[in-house]
Parts: structure tokens; C-alpha cells; sequence
């Protein structure tokens, strides 16, 4: 069963060999990938052609952020199924997608995610948070839950089916497309009770105590829009359970 790993870069010159090296060593013997990069100008672009046809798919061009060069890598997948692998995240080991390909094909599953953890930006080896996740079970997401994006592997034809990131939102895009893809149309997944991505601290949405407002209100409406009624308590149970995951 062939595996499609994306992922999109720009300016990463400091981690993408980590990352790339972290696709390349899987044990997983049907892995296509794609590496999609926004105009690097800091080498980014040197150090990906430098790995030659290893590297199944390059695209380097302007693009609308990170979410754009992800829905890019999607519709040029072949893979059977679909993993993102950010430019500062590495699997925790080299056997994570052979991992996941047994576990949708004996569970018959669309989509399964893991638990990850966060690391030190210069020392991967230091963990700084957990995060824990589960087994999904209807109901979850109006409490502010997801399974962590950067674990979740789909089948293409759930992309195909019910759509892309939708770039017309500023924040919170992945907990819309994993709201989309498990609460509405109740696509069938498995969870693996490990922790399969190390990533590094300090992304887009979780860089300032700003940003995690601003992605918690848009959550909120997410959810409203498709009637699902919010816990006055919901932005205090999400700082609860979040406090808990750190080390």
C-alpha cells in the first residue's frame, strides 16, 4: 500500500534535512514524497534538490501559506493514503508509517492519529508537552477536542470526498477539516495510543497567548455555524487539559 507523506516548507532551512531524513529512513518499502515549498530564499530549495529523485514530488512557488501548499501536495498524492509531515516535526521512529498502513488495513479504517509530542526547537530529544489524545467518540469536538493534526493519516479518497483545508478561514484549519471529516461525516478511524511525531514548539497557532484566543473564538464559531451548542466552561476546560500535557 503506497504512502503519501507532504510537506510544506518555507524558509526552513534549519530542520528540513531533520524532517526529510525522518521520511526517507522509514521502513515502509511504498512511500511517495512530496515536499511543497513556498519560495524558500535561506537554502531551503538547495538542500531538498540536493536529495535528488528521492524526493518524489518538488514544487517551489509563491503560495497563500501553509494550508495552500497542503491542499497543493494533496491533489498530487498517489498514495493510497495521505500523511502531512511538517518541516519541523520528525516521526518518533522509523517504522510510524508502516505502523499506520497496518493498522487502517486490518481495522479497515479511513483515517487513524497518535499522540505526539512536543519537543525543544534545538533539542529534539528534550519533551516539553504530551499531548494525549483517544479514541474518538461522538461529541467530543464541542468540547474543544481533536486528535493532533500532524498525527492523522487519511485515505485520498476521503480528501477527494469531502474536501480540502479551507483556506477562506484565518485560524483553526485543521480542527475544521478534522471536524469535517470525523464529526460530520463520521468517517471511520482508529486511534494508536503512542506517540508517533515529535514537533518542535512554537507553530503558527500556539506562538503567542494572542493566537491561541483567536483560534479558540474561531473554534467556537465553527461549531455554531454547524449547531453545536458551546459549555460556557469550554475555554476553561481547554486550558485545563492543555496545562496538564506539559512536563
Amino acid at each position: 500500500m503506497q504512502v503519501s507523506i507532504i510537506t510544506p516548507v518555507l524558509n526552513g532551512r534549519v530542520t528540513i534535512e531533520d524532517t526529510i531524513k525522518s521520511v526517507l529512513g522509514q521502513s515502509h518499502k511504498e512511500v511517495e514524497y512530496i515536499v511543497i515549498d513556498g519560495g524558500s530564499r535561506d537554502g531551503t530549495v538547495e538542500i531538498v534538490k540536493s536529495y535528488g529523485n528521492r524526493i518524489t514530488k518538488f514544487i517551489s512557488e509563491s503560495d497563500k501559506g501553509i494550508y495552500d501548499a497542503m491542499n497543493k501536495g494533496i491533489k498530487l498524492a498517489s498514495g493510497e493514503i495521505i500523511g502531512i509531515l511538517n518541516s519541523d516535526d520528525i516521526y518518533a521512529r522509523d517504522s510510524v508509517v508502516e505502523i499506520v498502513a497496518k493498522a487502517m488495513t486490518e481495522k479497515r479504517v479511513d483515517a487513524c492519529y497518535s499522540d505526539l509530542v512536543y519537543v525543544d526547537r534545538i533539542n529534539a530529544d528534550r519533551i516539553v508537552r504530551y499531548w494525549k489524545s483517544c479514541e474518538y467518540r461522538e461529541g467530543l469536538f464541542k468540547k474543544g477536542w481533536m486528535p493532533p493534526h500532524p498525527t492523522f493519516f487519511a485515505k485520498r479518497c476521503v480528501y477527494e470526498k469531502y474536501g480540502y483545508f479551507d483556506l477562506s478561514l484565518p485560524i483553526a484549519l485543521d480542527y475544521e477539516i478534522l471536524f469535517r471529516f470525523m464529526e460530520k461525516s463520521k468517517i471511520k478511524t482508529c486511534y494508536i495510543p503512542e506517540a508517533m511525531i515529535r514537533m518542535r514548539s512554537g507553530g503558527f497557532s500556539n506562538k503567542n497567548i494572542l493566537n491561541v484566543i483567536k483560534q479558540n473564538i474561531m473554534i467556537m464559531k465553527i461549531l455554531r455555524e454547524n449547531k453545536i451548542s458551546v459549555s460556557p466552561l469550554f475555554f476553561y476546560s481547554k486550558i485545563t487539559e492543555k496545562l496538564k500535557q506539559f512536563r
